[in-house]
């Protein structure tokens, strides 16, 4: 029996309530109709979305844009990010198709045996290790929301194999974008994103984005409110770029072939605001705000491509890097991560290079011999720690490297138990780890000619990333993640081939 058979492909109940009229009953066939290569993809992340947070606001709001891109889109009801489900390995995952063994890169604060920390000489006979911190404190002024107009090499981490030039983020990738392919076929190419260190969006060439715009959200501070205008920020990048010109206003190169952005409220409001009301993900009010002024933004574009005729030429995709945990307000727990690296020292003092801490644990340690001690001490702690399961040697996550054969692998990972945040702050929800409410996240792709259909089957958002090449008529194969890892397009989406 093919994959095909197995997918279910159905009407979709909630978007009657969206929908005046949907597609006929031979629209959601086994196999879908044959589209016409689209000329250009708008990919916009919206971080923290799960699944039930769109299929919720898409049944609410029948006259949102959300609700009218279901309207004539292919929802993906169990549509999973790797772990960890951080920001860095999501974002990989929806722009390479993929995972952290291939990408090599586990999270935005992370370890590489094999590098020297900023400001050393890799000297001879000294040993490497440095920690990689991928986010505002690279920037040469964070407070600012340019971040200073650069990224400071001096404060990025050193290569050996490269003469001990620093490494930025894009150098940190061991796979190609969809941005480097796209731009080497003759594409114009644009994202927008909370940090300058989304530098590493262009690939290892540093060349894949022509127009990267990235306002520093750390300038933005911590408040809730002040959210709405930092991703309109990046709204009217786009609104820009839709018109032709690029996201300073200044030139006009034309329409990109493919770009995007992310939007931050959502993340903030699950993280910071009140939550949500019960476990079947029933919003408060900051999140019912975020989601409102998302939509609102998402009609600006949409509103957009329609003025300008773009809208029938135009794939729009809508993903999110991560979910958050928990879902459910009556299971957090908060344990201060602190108790966690007591633990560590306690069973091998010194031992540790580095810890990292969300919803999950990852821990990086100076010798591999101390692991066995540092497991079975978390092990023998996993009650106090709100540990389900440790991970170590043989036994690692799938999608991971191997211990001793990658320098970047963490020897430990923790996946706590469901509703646990190490933090000794107020943070209602976390992302990063391994339960449903930090991977299940919407996936949704429309177009004007696109039948609206559900499809329950299980999918990986490092889909989207061959999904997006074939919609512009590209060969997947060019990117290095289908190649090594065999990533296939999302079912669902068949597009003609082209001579491009």
């Amino acid at each position: 029996m093919t994959a095909m058979k197995l997918m279910t492909y159905r009407t979709v109940p909630i978007f009657a309530l969206a929908c005046a009229a949907l597609a006929p009953a031979a629209a959601y066939a086994d196999q879908p109709a044959r589209l016409v290569p689209a000329q250009r993809v708008l990919l916009l992340s919206i971080d923290g979305m799960h699944e039930q947070d769109l299929s919720r606001y898409v049944a609410s709001h029948p006259s949102s844009a959300l609700a009218s891109l279901a309207g004539h889109g292919v929802m993906y009801r169990n549509a999973l990010t790797p772990v960890p489900s951080d920001s860095f390995p999501g974002m990989i995952a929806l722009i390479s198709g993929a995972s952290p063994r291939t990408s090599g890169v586990y999270y935005d604060d992370s370890f590489d045996r094999g590098l020297f920390p900023a400001g050393a000489t890799c000297a001879q006979g000294h040993t490497p290790g440095a920690e990689v911190v991928f986010d505002d404190s690279i920037d040469r002024d964070p407070k600012r929301i340019d971040g200073g107009g650069a990224i400071d090499p001096a404060r990025l981490p050193r290569d050996p194999a490269r003469h001990c030039e620093p490494v930025y983020p894009h150098n940190y990738m061991r796979v190609n974008t969809v941005f480097e392919v796209v731009r080497a076929a003759g594409g114009r190419t644009a994202w927008a994103d909370k940090h300058l260190a989304y530098d590493f969006v262009h690939g290892p060439s540093g060349q894949g984005v022509d127009d990267l715009y990235t306002p520093e959200i750390a300038a933005v501070g911590e408040k809730l409110a002040a959210f709405p205008d930092y991703d309109n920020l990046k709204v009217d990048a786009l609104l820009k770029q839709i018109d032709g010109r690029d996201s300073s206003g200044h030139a006009a190169p034309g329409v990109p072939s493919l770009f995007g952005m992310n939007f931050q409220q959502l993340s903030v409001a699950q993280k910071s605001g009140d939550g949500y009301r019960d476990a079947n993900a029933t919003p408060g009010k900051a999140i019912g705000a975020a989601l409102d002024q998302i939509d609102r933004s998402v009609q600006r574009l949409l509103d957009a491509l329609t003025a300008r005729h773009l809208d029938a030429s135009t794939l729009v995709v809508i993903a999110a890097k991560h979910g958050q945990s928990p879902i459910a307000p009556n299971r957090l727990q908060r344990i201060d991560g602190k108790r966690v690296l007591e633990v560590v020292a306690q069973a091998a003092p010194d031992a540790l290079a580095k810890a990292t801490l969300d919803d999950i644990g990852l821990l990086w340690l100076k010798q591999p011999s101390a692991t066995r001690a540092v497991v079975r001490a978390l092990r023998a702690n996993a009650e106090a720690l709100g540990i389900e399961h440790v991970y170590a040697g043989n036994d690692m996550p799938q999608g991971w490297g191997r211990v001793g054969r990658d320098s970047r692998v963490p020897d430990i990972a923790i996946e706590t138990k469901y509703g646990v945040i190490y933090t000794h702050g107020t943070k209602v929800a976390e992302h990063g780890g391994f339960h449903d409410d930090d991977r299940h996240v919407a996936l949704l792709i429309s177009r004007p000619d696109i039948a609206a259909q559900e499809i329950d089957a299980p999918v990986s958002t490092r889909q989207v990333a061959p999904t997006l090449l074939r919609a512009l008529a590209l060969k997947p194969t060019a990117l290095d993640a289908v190649r090594r890892e065999g990533t296939t397009a999302l079912p669902g989406l068949v597009f003609r081939e082209s001579a491009r």
